[in-house]
């Protein structure tokens, strides 16, 4: 699942998007309510604040981890489509 705002994308793999336990974690947190939990507890992405992201990278660490693994990207669209690193 993508979506794109005027200077950000995110990108959720369908893995993640159907982990009720994960989207409960990028609901909590992310700062700005990028991420909603949708019906049957799937990952939502809130067009409407997509470019409200700070590029904090706290979806990241709540997702992926350390070490990080494969499931969510925030992009950058403005510099080139460069993903944002923790």
């Amino acid at each position: 699942m993508r979506a794109d705002g005027i200077f950000i994308a995110v990108e959720v793999s369908e893995q993640i998007a159907g982990d009720a336990e994960l989207a409960a974690k990028l609901a909590e947190a992310c700062p700005v309510d990028i991420f909603a939990v949708g019906d049957g507890g799937k990952v939502e992405i809130v067009q409407g604040n997509l470019d409200e992201c700070v590029l904090c990278g706290l979806c990241l660490v709540a997702v992926n981890g350390n070490p990080p693994t494969l499931g969510l990207d925030v992009i950058k669209l403005y510099d080139e489509g460069a993903k944002l690193a923790v």
